[in-house]
């Protein structure tokens, strides 16, 4: 493969890890900087023009224009997202953790610009979604293309990638801070020193760009709220916890509508005008609320601009929130919205649109929070204190409850209103919030729609991958050890010749009898009043070691480690005599992970790959599956075929599949087959 200059140049010149990566820093969040000012501009004007031209074009459509308008964007948006990029469907941030853990953080140049343009599309014509998803997918594209330009290592892209979602967040919003969070909880799943500081010079830069073109000002203006006494933090609670139930329909309703969506055999190019033709259907019902639309229908085709009158479902809401954060909207109202909102967002998104959930999360939280601070002030009034106050703190608690990252949640919500008087409920409602929507349902937003991929995270690792590699395949089969009866002396010896930070002790019989690390010889060495001379290791090793057995997961091994931060294990027969067998540590997990994620991408079986490439007269065969198929609902280890043939894709949805014995068959599946030829009808008459 024919390298770019770029990266032949930067290998010639060899700057400085650090100072590399610090400019690249730089490069990435100004350039997701403007590139989120364009977004913004974008979408007001596609929203200006297209809701000024359709009174042009037809002046007596009226209250149906909110139908037509979404619907254009849509037919302009699906065949984007079908034919060029398929990852800009939905609202993006998935895709992205998907690349940091699969792919290295590899995300495809082409993304950003789809992604842009059919966001614009979406949220300009009045589709329910958030402008930030797209921009931290833009970002993130745009790190990931500067790391392949350059070639850089896959965990200084993976770096890149985190830099360019967390500026997306802070040119979108104008709260670095937040960006920095985001990019941690939800992408990095916990703070990795090394790439915390590149991080945040990414976000700054993005952050004064942004500044620059669009002013430095919070994004909502909001009354000084003050906490009225501390007995107000219980209302607060109260409302967290109510909120984590209103995350989680929001979760459960948007996973049901893109499960039917896929699941639909429809073309995927016009799957997002018939979100759309719903959401405008909405729409329409949503002017007819009392006090909310036109008063007749002349007045909608003469005396009000269709653009000064969206429904307040559409679009990112901004507007609006603001106006409940002011306690300017009535009771009703909001209470109507806490379920048309989320019923909005899931027609849009769900049907494979392009658009965030951040935005829809926040305008969520703040008419839940409405309602909820006008029950509270009305029975106690003094304690309680004004509903816009619950209006703010509703949107970190609602965000946290469908993200899982009650740390965005809280930093967010406080640089968007800049109200610092406010942390101490954000921190109790958003904490809350978040365990209880995680007890309540185990997935976010954000996984939930890789889950449905077969695909499991847990602290940026894919659970499949860890549980795939046996701790027998990559722990030391020959590790160092002392013995129980051996000197201080020799255990002291043994670190300074091996730099090692642990051993497994053994009896006599060469079973274990525990395990001894530095910091144990350390703590006796500190003890003035010990006889150093006569204590041996056994004095010092740490007895019924944690241990695991060589046919267990490595993600078994993981689990073990984690609550006392173990660095190795020892690895023992499961026959019950305690025989060592091995040792594990923590590098060895890691070169465990990189060898499950080729074998994953590998998709074949290993013995049926020998036999195939030893036959003489092979090729492919596709065949898809109908409803009458009788192996639908059931998983391709039950199902007995030809050793010669082996199923080697599937097509769902649009969308390539590499099978595994727990793959389970639906109907419209397209199966491909690589095989003898004469072996191949054999197959097929299976599956049918």
């Amino acid at each position: 493969m024919k390298r770019h200059p770029i990266g032949v140049l930067l290998d010639r010149m060899a700057p400085p890890e650090g100072l590399l990566l610090l400019v690249l820093a730089v490069i990435i969040g100004a350039g997701t900087g403007l590139a989120a000012v364009f977004f913004i501009w974008l979408i007001a004007f596609i929203q200006n023009r297209s809701y000024t031209g359709i009174e042009l074009i037809f002046p007596h459509l009226g209250v149906w224009s909110y139908v037509l308008v979404p619907v254009g964007g849509a037919l302009l948006a699906g065949p984007l997202i079908a034919w060029f990029a398929h990852e800009a469907k939905g609202h993006g941030v998935p895709e992205v953790m998907q690349a940091l853990v699969q792919r290295g953080g590899r995300i495809r140049p082409r993304v950003a610009i789809t992604k842009i343009i059919t966001s614009a599309l979406c949220i300009g014509t009045g589709g329910s979604a958030g402008r930030e998803g797209p921009i931290v997918q833009v970002g993130s594209a745009l790190g990931s293309s500067v790391g392949q330009v350059l070639h850089l290592s896959d965990e200084r892209i993976k770096n890149l990638v985190s830099c360019g979602a967390a500026a997306g967040i802070a040119a979108t919003f104008n709260a670095p801070i937040a960006g920095v969070a985001f990019a941690i909880e939800v992408l990095m799943s916990g703070l990795h020193v090394r790439m915390f500081g590149n991080v945040v010079i990414a976000a700054v830069s993005a952050s004064i760009v942004s500044q620059i073109f669009l002013g430095d000002r919070p994004a909502f203006s909001v009354p000084l709220y003050t906490l009225e006494t501390p007995w107000t933090l219980v209302f607060f609670l109260g409302l967290g916890l109510l909120s984590a139930v209103v995350g989680v329909m929001f979760i459960r309703m948007l996973g049901w509508f893109e499960e039917a969506f896929d699941s639909w055999k429809f073309p995927l190019a016009l799957k997002p005008a018939v979100g759309a033709v719903l959401l405008g259907i909405l729409g329409v019902l949503y002017l007819q609320l009392p006090g909310v639309g036109f008063d007749s229908a002349r007045e909608s085709q003469l005396g009000m601009p269709l653009i000064e009158n969206i429904p307040k479902v559409y679009g990112s809401g901004f507007t609006f929130i603001e106006e409940a954060l002011h306690g300017q909207v009535s009771t009703l109202l909001l209470l109507a919205l806490v379920f048309l909102k989320p019923l909005a967002t899931s027609f849009t998104l769900g049907s494979g649109n392009s658009g965030g959930v951040f935005a829809p999360s926040l305008f969520l939280g703040a008419v839940f929070g409405g309602v909820m601070g006008s029950v509270f002030h009305t029975f106690q009034p003094e304690i309680a204190g004004p509903p816009g106050a619950y209006a703010l703190v509703g949107m970190a608690a609602v965000f946290a409850a469908t993200a899982r990252a009650p740390l965005t949640a809280m930093l967010i919500v406080f640089e968007m209103s800049n109200d610092y008087a406010m942390i101490l409920p954000l921190m109790v409602a958003a904490v809350s919030a978040s365990y209880l929507a995680q007890a309540l349902y185990p997935e976010s937003i954000y996984t939930m729609k890789l889950t449905r991929r077969g695909i499991r995270f847990d602290q940026g690792r894919d659970l499949d991958i860890m549980q795939s590699v046996h701790v027998e395949e990559v722990m030391n089969r020959d590790p160092i050890t002392m013995y129980r009866t051996d000197s201080l002396a020799e255990l002291y010896q043994k670190f300074q010749e091996t730099n090692f930070l642990g051993f497994p002790v053994l009896n006599s019989d060469n079973s274990l009898y525990g395990i001894v690390t530095l910091q144990d010889l350390e703590n006796i060495l500190a003890r003035d009043s010990m006889n150093l001379r006569n204590l041996q290791v056994e004095d010092v090793a740490v007895i019924d070691a944690i241990t695991v057995f060589p046919e267990e997961a490595i993600w078994t091994a993981i689990q073990k480690m984690a609550p006392r931060d173990l660095a190795r294990l020892p690895v023992v027969s499961r026959d019950g005599k305690g025989d060592l067998l091995g040792l594990i540590s923590r590098s060895d997990i890691l070169r465990a992970y990189d060898i499950g994620i080729i074998r994953k991408q590998r998709g074949q079986l290993l013995d049926d790959r020998s036999t195939l490439r030893n036959a003489t007269q092979n090729d492919f065969m596709e065949l898809r599956l109908s409803n009458e198929t009788a192996i639908l609902g059931q998983p391709l280890k039950n199902i007995a075929i030809s050793r010669s043939v082996n199923v080697v894709s599937v097509e769902r949805n649009g969308e390539l599949l590499i099978p595994h014995g727990d793959t389970v068959f639906e109907s419209g599946d397209i199966i491909t087959f690589f095989g003898r030829t004469d072996c191949l009808q054999e197959a097929k008459k299976v599956f049918i």
